[in-house]
């Protein structure tokens, strides 16, 4: 008898020392974010627009996401990027001018403002880990 109880003790401690180990992690259900910003790249230069060049994987990115289709840009691709890593006209973030040579002004130093919020801040605030690939 004594035996079958220390068996039977041991069986049970064994089967919940299995059972009570670390919890498992939930998945991630935040959407992934990949966002591309191509120079020179008209509407329709994509498969998924109606290119003749096929583009299977940004075609396929674009079938599972959020594809944007009506958009500005400025003339010089450093402001476009101000725009949108911004949010803000390049006047307004500091970069309303690239060129050098000009009065000294808040809104023409031709770098964002220091108290400018980056699209690749808000997100890693978020949880996010962020990258920055390219120019």
């Amino acid at each position: 008898m004594r035996i079958t109880t220390l068996l039977l003790i041991l069986i049970c401690g064994l089967l919940y020392s299995c059972a009570s180990g670390e919890p498992e992690e939930q998945a991630d259900t935040r959407p992934n974010i990949i966002l591309i910003l191509a120079n020179d790249m008209g509407y329709s230069g994509l498969g998924c627009m109606g290119s003749e060049i096929q583009t299977p994987n940004l075609d396929r990115l674009a079938g599972n996401g959020l594809l944007m289709a009506q958009f500005y840009n400025t003339s010089r691709c450093c402001l476009t990027r101000d725009y949108l890593l911004t949010g803000l006209y390049p006047h307004q973030a500091g970069t309303g001018s690239m060129v050098s040579g000009l009065p000294e002004a808040p809104a023409y130093q031709g770098y964002l403002k220091e108290q400018c919020i980056t699209l690749g801040e808000v997100p890693g605030e978020a949880g996010y880990t962020t990258l920055l690939s390219g120019k």
